[in-house]
């Protein structure tokens, strides 16, 4: 996973375990550290202070927990697990029947992009502390929730622009192992990925001693709630201030998907935005309605 030539032998393999600090050497022989189990065991289970940290998937029928079809907790640790825990959490996804030209496919709920990266987000950045708690992901015929133990250490409304690592050498590997990158990009490609396929914004939210993240599947402009829309529009305007650039009015028309002539709808929903303090106006911009530019209310 680190694009390295394999050891020659056992003891170039241990040598190099010791190096990074995932396995440890004593009078009696080595011991595997917790870190070097989490992300490297084939069976978690078999470790007694781990085995509560393998992720859980859970399929429910459909957009309730009322049924549930399936309850899944994984073995391998996070890095020599996480692509099979990938596919297969796509693998359980509801699809979408969708004609593109004269193309009838079938799609996932959810693109794996954004799975990939909230998955990666969850395990990183969960309160290891935390004792009987593990990352879960639920799926239901409309949307899916990836959650993590522990609380964030950035708040929700910062976490596209913002970056802590609660457990940085958990983190330092599994970029170096190729899962994730270390530079605050996962949430943006989550939220642009969503933009681009002109998906419901993701919600992030903050329960008891759990953060969870909920990703809707495909819904028309006209079936979004007013919360659906404002949490779409302030997320569009931190991009593109992360971005460098500023939100309009057509910028935020673009990321709906509609046309000039829902301008006076979309006005609407940056007043909405503005009023809950969520976006400002731009100071720098022209003092006019039509050439308008906003920015989020903590720039």
């Amino acid at each position: 996973m680190l694009k390295l030539p394999y050891p020659t032998n056992q003891q170039g393999v241990i040598a190099r375990l010791i190096a990074e600090r995932l396995i440890l050497e004593t009078a009696a022989g080595y011991s595997i550290l917790n870190i070097g189990a989490l992300l490297l065991a084939k069976k978690l289970s078999e470790f007694v202070d781990l085995k509560r940290k393998a992720a859980r998937v859970v399929v429910y029928a459909g957009e309730s927990k009322m049924e549930t079809k399936s309850d899944i907790t994984g073995e391998k640790g996070y890095a020599v697990g996480f692509s099979g825990l990938v596919g297969y959490v796509m693998s359980q996804l509801p699809q979408n029947e969708v004609i593109e030209g004269a193309i009838r496919k079938e799609v996932k709920l959810v693109p794996e992009v954004v799975i990939r990266e909230l998955l990666a987000n969850a395990l990183i950045h969960q309160d290891l502390d935390m004792s009987g708690a593990s990352p879960v992901v639920e799926i239901y015929e409309n949307r899916v929730e990836i959650s993590n133990p522990g609380e964030p250490i950035v708040p929700v409304e910062r976490f596209i622009d913002g970056y802590q690592s609660r457990n940085e050498r958990l983190a330092d590997l599994m970029r170096r192992f190729g899962i994730c990158e270390e530079k605050s990009s996962g949430i943006d490609r989550v939220v642009e990925t969503a933009e681009i396929l002109q998906l419901p914004a993701p919600d992030f939210l903050v329960a008891f001693r759990r953060t969870i993240v909920v990703i809707y599947g495909p819904r028309d402009f006209r079936d979004m709630d007013g919360s659906d829309r404002i949490r779409a529009c302030y997320q569009h305007c931190v991009l593109q201030w992360v971005l460098r650039k500023q939100m309009t009015n057509q910028s935020l028309r673009d990321r709906f998907g509609v046309s000039e002539g829902s301008g006076n709808t979309i006005s609407q929903i940056i007043t909405a935005a503005v009023e809950q303090g969520l976006v400002k106006s731009d100071p720098n911009a022209p003092d006019s309605r039509r050439y308008a530019r906003y920015i989020p209310a903590w720039a």
